[in-house]
């Protein structure tokens, strides 16, 4: 069975901006630290830290919602992608960013979450609260 788990967060941005820097080649890379290649598009390839995630944007509901397919150079060899999708929610000029990642390796979620907790959850809260 694979690994699932849901996080959140609060961010000083409207869920447009959070959206809008998420699908940003540009943003993306300046809030990670590292290299993101995006085609802001369903259908479109997603890169980020230098290729070590990868995966196709699957549904876009702009400035609401978000869902790609998402894998890492550590998936093991023959593991479907994952599936993540992010949640925007407008809290008076905040963003309410719920992040649900389902489809991970067995035992790789509790690494995966709090990856996300430090490599995008708090370069994120600094980076809008920086703009």
């Amino acid at each position: 069975m694979a690994d699932r788990f849901t996080i959140s967060t609060t961010l000083e941005a409207t869920p447009r901006r959070v959206y809008s820097a998420w699908m940003s080649s540009r943003d993306h890379s300046g809030f990670t630290g590292d290299t993101a290649k995006i085609a802001a598009r369903v259908g479109g390839a997603h890169s980020e830290f230098s290729g070590y995630i990868t995966g196709k944007t699957l549904e876009l509901e702009p400035y609401r919602w978000i869902v790609q397919s998402w894998r890492t150079t550590e998936f093991p060899d023959g593991s479907p992608d994952s599936r993540l999708e992010l949640i925007l929610e407008d809290r008076k000029g905040k963003t309410r960013l719920t992040l649900i990642h389902s489809g991970i390796p067995d035992g790789q979620g509790p690494e995966y979450k709090q990856g996300w907790k430090d490599n995008y959850f708090l370069p994120m809260a600094a980076y809008f609260k920086a703009e």
